[in-house]
């Protein structure tokens, strides 16, 4: 259930975007037709904002998952921004895709990778 109170005031648009990530998000959602949203852990605050956002502007809403975040030995999630290691430098590595799919879903990640929640 969402908690729009727990957020106070939230910016939806500022004068150097036309919109904020939480409106663009929405409708973007309700545009595209999504019914289902996998996000980080890291985002679940965020998931209140939508679906308020949704009830205001009659908006549909999607299914939402939020998983445990990768993150590396430091602790820190992995991020394309960070130059955390890719998929691709696992398949450059010979990793196989199989065994990699089922290794996450068994909570086994490759060396100095593992599962936190946010």
């Amino acid at each position: 259930m969402a908690n729009p109170l727990a957020h106070g005031d939230v910016v939806l648009a500022r004068k150097d975007a036309p919109a904020s990530y939480h409106l663009s998000c929405t409708l973007d959602d309700a545009a595209m037709g999504i019914t289902h949203v996998l996000r980080g852990d890291d985002l679940r605050a965020a998931t209140d904002i939508h679906r308020l956002l949704q009830a205001l502007l009659d908006l549909p809403s999607p299914a939402y998952c939020h998983h445990p975040l990768l993150v590396g030995a430091d602790g820190k999630r992995l991020a394309k921004r960070d130059g955390s290691i890719a998929l691709a430098d696992l398949r450059a590595q010979g990793m196989d895709p199989q065994r990699l799919a089922a290794d996450l879903r068994a909570a086994r990640f490759p060396v100095g990778i593992s599962l936190a929640r946010a």
